[in-house]
């Protein structure tokens, strides 16, 4: 039985050194200059690759920190509608008081009608703007919070509006509030 086993194992040995003669042979046939242009190639694609991945992320933090700056103050503007809208509140109470027609109560709204302006006029500077509040419904920039009966106006369109809505740049900074026809 022993020499059954020796057999078996010089026939795997020779099987096997016949085997990595042929891979030898395989391999001696592989023209060297051709296997490292391959290698070349396949390191300038990975190269190409990891270069356009950098640029896009270059990019990407680079718009980042654009609207990082561009809407920086977006909270400031967010506190100063208040003022605004306080102003304009003040103004219509003044508008509809005529009782007192003296000196002091007219240069007294001409002096709060010259501050609004002025506060207007700072809000465009920084690109801020109303949302313009006629016509028909936009849920991107309005919103609805009543609706009523108006033969006047048809159904989506805007009766009355509430409180005024405002964007700083593209973005929608307070929607306006507004009343909708049924």
């Amino acid at each position: 039985m022993a020499q059954e086993d020796k057999e078996t194992l010089e026939d795997q040995q020779a099987e096997e050194t016949i085997e990595s003669e042929a891979e030898a042979t395989e391999e001696a046939s592989v023209d060297p200059l051709e296997a490292a242009q391959a290698e070349a190639a396949e390191w300038k694609d990975k190269y190409l690759r990891a270069h356009a991945d950098f640029e896009n992320s270059k990019k990407r933090l680079e718009k980042d920190k654009n609207n990082a700056v561009s809407y920086a103050n977006e909270s400031f503007a967010k506190d100063i509608l208040s003022v605004m809208d306080s102003f304009e509140n003040a103004l219509a109470a003044m508008n509809s008081n005529n009782e007192s027609d003296s000196e002091a109560y007219t240069q007294m709204i001409e002096g709060v009608n010259l501050t609004y302006e002025q506060l207007k006029k700072i809000l465009e500077k920084n690109s801020i703007k109303e949302i313009a509040c006629d016509g028909e419904f936009d849920p991107e920039v309005h919103q609805a919070i009543m609706q009523i009966e108006s033969d006047q106006h048809e159904s989506g369109q805007i009766v009355q509006v509430v409180q005024k809505g405002y964007t700083i740049k593209e973005r929608v900074l307070r929607p306006a509030m507004v009343s909708t026809a049924k």
